[in-house]
């Protein structure tokens, strides 16, 4: 094994924190990973990793070295691209929020992996907050404000969101007129992901925002969940108009509250703030953005 491919395999040994887990990913023998990292420990007479029966991560000097493979890899890769007019090549792993997964990104995925038919996809789903080195992910898709982290966040779209109720839950409750008068109505109950608590409506009345928790008859933590349960008439939600516009078409659910608008919800790519982005990944970014700036 020559020398930037041990860097390579090291690398992914300090992301993955397991040898087994590289060893995977790299397509290698275990035992060749494990000797490819004794070998760079022996040839730069330095301890790389700490390592336990459950447990492995870098030293001082190995996480010292660790940056530097980045920045290496990455140049050479970059340079090899651009030198032979190659396109870039390999696996590229990325986590997406489910809904924008199916409406925005595999729709139009086919003219992504035409373009670049190198690139091996590998596409998991979640809204979590995920160790992206820890994990072996590249980049992440999600929806709403991202938490303070050491990513860096893109910003690649903002969604409009429209306050929906049922044609029989509007004839039972009747429909309302201004948020300040919503007495005797009910909302369906959505729990956050991020903090366990129930998100209330939120209205933008003039200058201020408003927000109201209403009575829940049921409250849930899944989007389908959600959309079901409004067109069973059981309360008021909020969501994306894209994500509902089909049932605002076919009338099972119907707009309301319409002159009091909520925050748009930004969506957004994020990525290591510490690490040089691969070409793979690079295009990748940039496809995706172009996707929602021409469909929101």
């Amino acid at each position: 094994m020559d020398r930037f491919d041990a860097m390579r395999v090291f690398s992914r040994v300090v992301e993955r924190r397991s040898f087994t887990a590289a060893a995977e990913d790299t397509g290698l023998p275990r035992s060749t990973v494990t000797d490819a990292v004794k070998q760079l420990e022996a040839r730069l007479g330095v301890r790389l990793l700490q390592r336990t029966t459950r447990h492995v991560s870098p030293t001082l000097d190995g996480e010292a070295y660790y940056r530097r493979c980045l920045s290496i890899l990455a140049d050479i890769e970059e340079a090899e691209g651009a030198f032979a007019g190659a396109k870039p090549k390999g696996m590229l792993r990325v986590d997406v929020h489910g809904t924008l997964a199916r409406h925005f990104v595999l729709p139009n995925l086919p003219s992504f992996l035409e373009t670049y038919p190198d690139i091996e996809l590998f596409m998991s789903e979640g809204d979590r907050l995920v160790d992206l080195v820890r994990e072996g992910i590249d980049c992440v898709l999600r929806v709403g404000t991202p938490a303070d982290s050491d990513m860096i966040a893109r910003r690649v779209a903002m969604l409009e969101e429209i306050t929906l109720a049922s044609p029989a839950y509007l004839e039972t409750y009747g429909t309302p007129e201004h948020p300040d008068r919503l007495d005797g109505h009910r909302m369906v109950g959505f729990h956050s992901s991020a903090s366990g608590a129930l998100v209330p409506l939120e209205f933008i009345v003039g200058k201020d925002v408003r927000n109201v928790v209403l009575p829940t008859t049921i409250s849930v933590n899944a989007a389908e969940s959600f959309h079901a349960a409004a067109r069973l008439g059981l309360g008021i939600i909020q969501v994306p108009r894209y994500h509902a516009q089909r049932y605002v078409d076919s009338g099972e659910l119907v707009p309301i509250l319409q002159d009091f608008p909520l925050t748009p919800t930004p969506v957004s790519l994020l990525y290591p703030r510490n690490r040089q982005l691969s070409p793979r990944v690079r295009v990748f970014i940039d496809w995706l953005t172009k996707v929602f700036a021409t469909q929101t």
